[in-house]
């Protein structure tokens, strides 16, 4: 159908013209079927690109954010988890005095179901929250060993918004606690399939180990088909405080009975050293009480000088003449020095005349 014009005023269509061929258009067809082959026989040679044909259906999000007062270890540790979730999503830092029902609020305007949240108290003590908001169930940790990418500078490296392999320890299927802990971690850590951020590569692996009542978290680069790991980063363990039935709160499923607060781990490093001091000192008092004390005189033993030899009695000699003085050899050799001087000078003024 040709294509039509209409003018400004009225509502009646007009032909456009069919633009005039000349003769040098005339040979662009056989150019272009031409250039058309030498693409085609060149996209036979090359490799096809990874494209995702599938749909999205894991829909996801992770909301990761903090209170005020973190340190610079604790940010980069932040931006070190976004960078390696690309299903996540940041928000500003959130008041200390707000309650933490208000972050369910938060992440239903962001549109997200899972949260990691980093609380910090006293700037020297980081906590973290992992939930499955609104409904539940949520988990606290104490978090420690922070060692960030930046800071640590290993040699493996992993494709920026790859997916990643989830390792878990045997022992998570073990107890029930665990295993609440191993879904929650699984939903939260695992980038949904599809994903319009992710890339479809599997060259990392997330390892989640259970040691010394505590889960140690190591991220590592897959470099060999034989499963050759080298550690990229970041490095954190996690303490278990507490599980929540709720999100952020409501009745307590699981509490750790090896847990002990930072508060208590810093008194008892306290009363050791002062137990160490009060040590001290009390040798010293002891030390000073001997000296004070009266020495004990203990009576002569007789048989302790059954093997003690006599020495030979020398005869006492007075002496009756006054000893002559010592010569000061010192003073000595300067006369002798001096005499010698003024006869060289004595004999230097006659031959000059």
């Amino acid at each position: 159908m040709a294509a039509t014009k209409r003018k400004r005023r009225g509502g009646l269509e007009v032909q456009a013209k069919k633009p005039k061929r000349s003769r040098k258009d005339t040979g662009q067809p056989a150019k272009q079927a031409a250039v058309e082959k030498e693409v085609e026989e060149g996209d036979r040679d090359r490799i096809p690109g990874p494209v995702c044909k599938g749909k999205w259906k894991n829909k996801e999000r992770i909301l990761i954010f903090s209170s005020r007062g973190i340190n610079f270890r604790t940010r980069h540790l932040m931006q070190d988890l976004r960078m390696l979730m690309p299903h996540s999503k940041a928000d500003t830092k959130m008041d200390r005095k707000d309650k933490l029902f208000v972050i369910n609020e938060v992440c239903e305007m962001k549109n997200c179901n899972k949260c990691i949240y980093f609380e910090a108290k006293k700037k020297q003590d980081l906590y973290m929250w992992l939930s499955n908001s609104p409904h539940g169930p949520s988990a606290k940790f104490l978090v420690q060993n922070i060692h960030t990418l930046a800071e640590l500078k290993m040699t493996g490296n992993c494709l920026k918004g790859s997916r990643p392999l989830l390792s878990f320890d045997p022992a998570f299927d073990e107890l029930p606690h665990y295993a609440l802990l191993k879904e929650l971690l699984i939903q939260i850590f695992s980038t949904p399939r599809y994903h319009p951020k992710s890339q479809p590569f599997v060259d990392h692996v997330f390892t989640f180990t259970i040691l010394d009542n505590r889960i140690w978290f190591r991220n590592f680069q897959i470099i060999e088909e034989d499963a050759a790991l080298v550690e990229i980063g970041p490095r954190f363990v996690l303490n278990l405080i507490k599980i929540f039935q709720g999100s952020f709160g409501g009745p307590t499923l699981y509490e750790n009975p090896h847990y002990q607060s930072p508060n208590m781990h810093r008194r008892v490093i306290r009363s050791i050293t002062a137990a160490k001091y009060r040590e001290k000192q009390q040798v010293k008092d002891v030390q000073k009480l001997r000296k004070k004390e009266p020495k004990t005189i203990l009576p002569h033993d007789p048989t302790a000088d059954v093997f003690v030899i006599p020495a030979e009695e020398k005869p006492v000699e007075i002496q009756w003449v006054k000893p002559e003085p010592k010569v000061d050899l010192t003073a000595r050799k300067r006369r002798i020095y001096k005499r010698h001087r003024k006869l060289q000078q004595k004999m230097n003024k006659g031959s000059a005349k």
